[in-house]
């Protein structure tokens, strides 16, 4: 018997008891009922009604909860038990039309030689952000839908001030905006000789991987970047056409934001311009770029990410840019498969269809700056 019963029988008989003690109050004194007796005997009568039905409901609640326990009993929920490697087989053989792989989670592995496998979707963007690092420097919200999400940003801070005793202290509230991310969908298709995908010895799983990893890569790379040089500013105006000096990068750090480089900014730039900044030199003949194996490079500090979305040093050009990377807000979904052996039917390929959706906005222009080439 639940609380809720046990409470509701207990409050049910202290109101029978009462009205027993109104008829039995009546019968000492050899009368019958008067009417205030009457009326609050009914009043008691209409609670007594209500606890009568509360009790019932609750009973019949219990009863079909036992029902319940009883008929599922032994039942476990099915569960998604085969690999990523499984999935895209039984795509090929038509028992799965599509899936979508959400990222993994799961504890921190420490390295050794006997870490459990990485998940397929891990796999897609391990390869992703080695060719479009933004996903990895940026602040990448994951989401279940594709729904437009806006962020609230804080544009001006309280202010203190010096007030004599007595005296009004004026209001300073800070001052807010937001920005808004509008994930819009990103795709492509796979096509894969039906020979390769029946012989069990090809590894379905990593090419494709691989394959998707540097497609989304690639992309979100785009995205994200136009999307940065839409509201970044100009730092530094270099002082010569083809040509970065130390200086110049000295000067584009010290452009942006105090905070904000103090939180963690880094230079962005392509191969190319690494290249030449690569040579650079200070005042004692010691090369400004200090390379890390595994990276990233350290120049004059800070780190430094090669992407392959920037331009490179040329008339007019935004070749290199420093920011501090958190203040890029990305929001992304999970990625969907799904396969078809009828697109590519003549060719016999059976067809990946990759998709997912992506948005990309920057919290506060002064946080990214670049240097503008002559």
């Amino acid at each position: 018997m639940s609380e809720f019963i046990k409470r509701s029988e207990e409050s049910r008989a202290n109101l029978i008891s009462q009205v027993r003690e109104v008829i039995d109050h009546a019968e000492s004194e050899s009368r019958g009922l008067d009417a205030g007796e009457l009326t609050k005997i009914d009043n008691i009568e209409g609670d007594i009604a209500r606890h009568d039905e509360a009790i019932a409901v609750a009973t019949r609640n219990e009863a079909r909860s036992a029902e319940a326990a009883e008929a599922s009993r032994g039942f476990v929920p099915a569960t998604e038990s085969r690999s990523a490697d499984d999935i895209f087989r039984a795509m090929f053989e038509g028992e799965v039309r599509n899936h979508t792989f959400a990222p993994e989670k799961r504890a921190t592995l420490v390295p050794s030689a006997n870490t459990v496998p990485v998940d397929f979707y891990n796999q897609v963007f391990e390869v992703a952000r080695l060719v479009g690092p933004y996903l990895d420097v940026a602040d990448v919200i994951q989401r279940t839908s594709g729904a437009d999400l806006r962020i609230p940003t804080m544009t001006a801070y309280s202010t203190a001030a010096e007030f004599s005793a007595g005296s009004a202290i004026d209001q300073s509230e800070p001052t807010f905006s937001s920005i808004l991310l509008q994930p819009a969908k990103q795709a492509f298709l796979v096509q894969v000789a039906n020979e390769l995908l029946t012989d069990a010895g090809f590894d379905i799983q990593s090419t494709i991987a691989s394959q998707a990893g540097n497609a989304i890569g690639f992309r979100a790379n785009a995205v994200i970047h136009a999307a940065v040089t839409a509201v970044a500013g100009t730092g530094v105006t270099a002082g010569t056409t083809n040509a970065i000096t130390t200086d110049e990068l000295i000067e584009l750090a010290y452009s942006i934001d105090g905070a904000a480089r103090m939180m963690g900014a880094a230079y962005m730039v392509n191969t190319s311009t690494l290249s030449a900044i690569r040579k650079l030199k200070d005042g004692n003949g010691a090369y400004v770029l200090d390379p890390v194996v595994g990276g990233p490079d350290r120049l004059l500090g800070y780190n430094i990410f090669e992407n392959s979305a920037l331009e490179s040093i040329a008339t007019g050009n935004k070749p290199v840019f420093f920011g501090n990377w958190a203040s890029v807000k990305v929001a992304t979904t999970g990625l969907d498969v799904a396969t078809s052996s009828d697109y590519a039917f003549n060719e016999d390929e059976t067809a990946y269809r990759f998709v997912y959706r992506l948005g990309a906005g920057v919290t506060h222009g002064s946080h990214i700056k670049f240097i503008k080439m002559a």
